[in-house]
């Protein structure tokens, strides 16, 4: 075919900040959900989904849409050549019921209160596309923390400007260095946290955020970031605070208690103002018939029971790690807290009662090796801030940590016995920077 003479030039035409972008890399990347493999690297939920299922998938305490007990889900398949339901009152509603709990204000969320999208991470590029103008504004992070706040800033053209955790202080926030921050450049138009922590698994103290939300002069949004929360102490969200604060937003998620990451569902509880906004600007069907369905089975009381049992179950074998995994030769200390359904711990050079140090060499050899000849992934983290040597451990099944805690033992040992090299080089620090930037 003879080649047209066009003046096409891609590498002109794209916006700069996109032809900038690194290759955006995720949890499924590197090692497949095989059916084999043990996945304790993306803060799943190992139990599976907080729905009433029988042996063959069906919901146990479903009905079909004209009322009979058949044990399968309320999903219209003829419907589904019309298009969804734009508003999701009823799902909304369904949220504030769970989050109504009155153990911070009096008021009550309703439906008003609340844009739901695909994940959490339609709302985190929702907000920048809504307060943020592009090549001007920016954004403020706390690391180390969850990567989208950053790919969506760059994607957006807005410049991130960080103020560490207190890596001294078990990664606390740092209220004062961020408000001083806010103080100064009036171009930071929003102020991400997570909490609990990813990969640091702590809260965010309640204090420390109301102290950044009366900062006197600054006018902007706060974004916190709840996806874990159902693993924290009880009555530990804040969603319910967002009727005390026009500039709060709490984001939260159905992909890790309830178990549901397959239907990509999140919601940003908010201010009615702000939740209108975010409304107006969202594509008009975003939320799936299906995905709907699912939702709101999963959010019914007797699917909520489900949901708290298999909460049980990853909170037992969270304490389980917790006792266990500093036994074995060549682990270290955990970072952070433990409100979440994971651990950041550290990895050693040599045995503690050697005097090791955390090392990154060391985690990423236990990382590939548990990966690539055991078949148990987990998350190298070893170059986040403060992270040296960490790897971010999912909690799994029983029998998942009993096979975690068998191989990781086995594996330090061959790394310690000579049988794996972990001489620094040049191709090591590639690799350690190319596992630690799966975002998950």
């Amino acid at each position: 075919m003879v080649g047209h003479n066009s003046p096409f030039d891609l590498s002109k035409c794209t916006r700069p900040n996109i032809l900038a972008l690194q290759p955006y890399r995720c949890a499924r990347d590197d090692y497949k959900d095989d059916g084999t493999n043990i996945l304790l690297d993306a803060n799943e939920n190992a139990y599976g989904p907080g729905l009433d299922l029988g042996n063959a998938g069906k919901l146990a305490n479903g009905t079909l849409s004209d009322g009979t007990e058949d044990g399968t889900l309320e999903l219209d398949l003829l419907g589904l050549n019309r298009y969804p339901d734009p508003h999701q009152i009823e799902l909304k509603q369904q949220f504030c019921d769970l989050r109504n709990t009155h153990t911070h204000t009096s008021k009550s969320l309703t439906p008003e209160n609340l844009f739901l999208g695909v994940g959490s991470d339609e709302a985190i590029d929702a907000l920048l596309r809504c307060f943020c103008t592009p090549g001007h504004d920016k954004i403020l992070t706390c690391p180390p923390t969850y990567g989208m706040y950053a790919v969506s800033a760059q994607v957006n053209d807005l410049e991130v400007v960080r103020v560490p955790l207190g890596t001294e202080n078990n990664f606390a926030l740092r209220p004062d260095a961020i408000n001083k921050k806010l103080s100064s450049d009036s171009s930071i138009k929003i102020v991400y946290v997570c909490s609990p922590g990813n990969p640091t698994a702590n809260l965010a103290s309640k204090e420390d955020l109301r102290r950044i939300l009366e900062h006197p002069t600054w006018n902007g949004i706060v974004v916190l970031d709840e996806a874990y929360i159902d693993f924290a102490p009880d009555g530990s969200s804040l969603a319910e605070w967002v009727t005390e604060w026009p500039n709060l937003v709490v984001m939260q998620t159905l992909s890790k208690a309830f178990g549901l990451a397959g239907i990509r569902l999140g919601a940003a509880f908010t201010s009615p103002e702000i939740a209108r906004l975010l409304n107006n600007l969202k594509a008009p069907y975003n939320i799936s018939s299906p995905t709907s369905a699912v939702a709101t089975a999963a959010l019914a009381p007797e699917n909520r029971k489900i949901m708290r049992a298999n909460r049980t179950k990853i909170l037992e074998q969270r304490e389980r790690l917790l006792v266990e995994l500093p036994k074995v030769e060549g682990v270290g200390s955990f970072l952070g807290g433990q409100d979440s359904n994971f651990l950041l711990v550290e990895i050693l050079d040599k045995p503690r009662d050697q005097g090791g140090k955390p090392s990154n060499e060391v985690a990423l050899k236990v990382y590939e090796g548990l990966a690539e000849n055991r078949g148990v992934v987990v998350r190298f983290r070893g170059k986040e801030l403060g992270c040296t040597g960490c790897l971010r451990i999912t909690v799994g099944t029983e029998k998942e940590v009993d096979k975690f805690l068998r191989d990781i033992k086995e594996v330090i040992a061959e790394i310690y016995g000579g049988r794996v090299d972990v001489n620094g080089t040049r191709q090591e620090e590639a690799r350690e920077v190319e596992a630690n930037a799966v975002i998950a």
